[in-house]
């Protein structure tokens, strides 16, 4: 698996699982901080995390080595025929559009050898390629632009709640509506361009697993039930409406999934979900809220940015397909 850059010849990557987890710690503290910095996220859970399964050996990736100086790390998951890319980072003094590439090709390279893979999926924020398009690995891919935005509380005032003009009610989430919400992630999603993005959209069970990884990983914060909502039809069984939410800092709330039926959408429910978990978060003492949005989805943009979000960052999600 081993490359050399051409611009920087001491500079290679190697197996993840060559690195142990005590190499990984000034690489992390400095990831934990940059998190911190720019999207006011506590990592610390996701890398501890990350420093266990490396010392179980049971990471697939690549460490990205300056001599015997760990420079970057990125890791992979795969599932079933799918490989999804955790993480990305290059420590400061290394980032370079070259070496994130290098690092990037690396990695995508060794899940293509996998016979069994034939999708592999990416939303890499602390990525910082000069045109978010790596240099290498750039057959069979498409990049899709995505944006993180966030609320500031102390600056923006609260949307009131005001009822929707289709009538629905609300009820805080519990793990009994998880099959009523993979069934209408899967309804919302059709033909949408974020299950381009992420194919757990396309079926209910693949949003089954997607919901299972929200409640029970950190990986988008500590999912937070008082904040997360579903809405119900009055007019049909079922929910038309969704709002999950979780805490990424001890005062920082997270929009971890927001989506509404089809058959409603342009009513008012994604508001008046939006306005009740922004006020709930609001109420537990959060001082800012922040979430992501696919920058070709004008609809939802208009809405969070009438609300008050602001762009903190754009970067791009990654789909390598066809290429088996």
């Amino acid at each position: 698996m081993a490359a050399l850059s051409d611009s920087v010849p001491d500079v290679r990557t190697v197996d993840l699982r060559e690195i142990r987890s005590a190499d990984l710690v000034p690489l992390l503290e400095e990831e934990v901080r940059a998190w911190r910095t720019l999207f006011d996220w506590n990592f610390a859970p996701s890398a501890e995390l990350l420093r266990r399964f490396v010392d179980l050996r049971s990471l697939n990736g690549c460490a990205l080595m300056d001599g015997r100086e760990l420079a970057g790390y990125s890791y992979y998951v795969q599932e079933e025929r799918k490989a999804l890319i955790g993480d990305l980072y290059v420590r400061s003094r290394w980032r370079t559009p070259e070496n994130e590439s290098l690092l990037l090709g690396s990695v995508v390279a060794g899940m293509m050898a996998s016979p069994q893979v034939r999708r592999i999926e990416s939303q890499l924020m602390m990525l910082g390629l000069d045109d978010r398009r790596p240099r290498s690995t750039s057959n069979f891919l498409r990049l899709f632009d995505r944006r993180f935005l966030s609320l500031d509380f102390e600056c923006t005032p609260l949307p009131e709640v005001r009822p929707a003009r289709h009538k629905a009610f609300y009820e805080p989430w519990e793990d009994r509506f998880q099959e009523l919400a993979a069934q209408l992630i899967a309804e919302t999603y059709h033909s949408h361009v974020d299950s381009q993005i992420n194919d757990q959209y396309r079926s209910p069970g693949g949003a089954r697993r997607f919901l299972y990884n929200i409640v029970q990983y950190p990986g988008c914060g500590q999912f937070f039930r008082p904040a997360s909502l579903v809405a119900f039809d009055f007019h049909r069984d079922g929910a038309c409406g969704l709002c999950l939410t979780s805490l990424i800092a001890p005062e920082v709330g997270h929009i971890t999934q927001i989506c509404v039926a089809p058959q409603v959408q342009g009513r008012g429910v994604g508001f008046e979900l939006l306005a009740r978990s922004l006020q709930a978060l609001r109420r537990h003492g959060c001082r800012r809220v922040s979430l992501t949005v696919t920058s070709c989805n004008r609809n939802a943009v208009e809405l969070y940015e009438r609300i008050g979000f602001q762009l903190v960052r754009e970067f791009s999600a990654y789909v390598w397909e066809g290429f088996r």
